[in-house]
């Protein structure tokens, strides 16, 4: 079975579909037919917005915490590499210097 190309969605169609969920008196599987979408993507983005209102879950993150941590998880990830090849490195030289 083949795979579907993933589609992605600019900020702007995710912040005007959700804005059509809440005013236009149609139910989010109506909304979501209209625009094309998926039904539990729909919902995935009416949730995050509640959550960047302030009115989510306690702990849940908002849209700016979510990218800020994924940059941060990058960067450790390289730091992390960066100092075992600095300890392999001064390993090699010990070992050399003996």
């Amino acid at each position: 079975m083949e795979q579907r190309a993933r589609r992605t969605f600019s900020d702007e169609f995710k912040t005007r579909a959700v804005e059509l969920c809440r005013t236009s008196g149609k139910s989010v599987a109506e909304v979501a037919k209209d625009l094309g979408v998926a039904n539990s993507g729909l919902r995935v983005w009416l949730k995050q917005s509640e959550v960047d209102a302030g009115r989510g879950p306690a702990g849940a993150l908002t849209t700016a915490e979510r990218a800020e941590l994924g940059q941060l998880r990058k960067e450790n990830r390289v730091l992390k590499e960066e100092r075992e090849i600095l300890n392999k490195a001064a390993a090699f030289f010990a070992k050399e210097s003996k």
